[in-house]
């Protein structure tokens, strides 16, 4: 795939995301607004970390040779990619549950 057609991607993905939080029911206060307001930032930062860690593996492996003069090895390549992706998911996870409406009455 073309690069082009991994920004197109991240934009359509970022743009879904947008859609899905805007939805904010009109009573409710400021607390809850700045709930949803945290959690759209958690799942952007979610879908950037896993878009990068796609693109670094489908495009970047073995491309990185040389760059700024660093010569990673493809361990330091797949962990880096490891740790970009417990990120994506530990934030997302995070952010499903902020979007959920808090419990009045939580059971013991």
């Amino acid at each position: 795939m073309e690069l082009i057609d991994w920004i197109v991607i991240l934009a359509v993905t970022l743009t879904a995301i947008a859609f899905r939080c805007a939805r904010t029911p009109a009573g409710w206060g400021r607390e809850n607004r700045a709930r949803r307001i945290a959690a759209t930032r958690l799942l952007v930062q979610a879908a950037c970390a896993v878009w990068a860690a796609l693109l670094i593996v489908a495009r970047c492996v073995f491309a990185l040779d040389g760059l700024l003069g660093l010569r990673p090895t493809p361990a330091q390549v797949l962990v880096l990619v490891a740790v970009l992706l417990a990120c994506g998911c530990y934030w997302s996870i995070r952010g499903q549950r902020l979007l959920k409406s808090r419990r009045l009455f939580a059971s013991c």
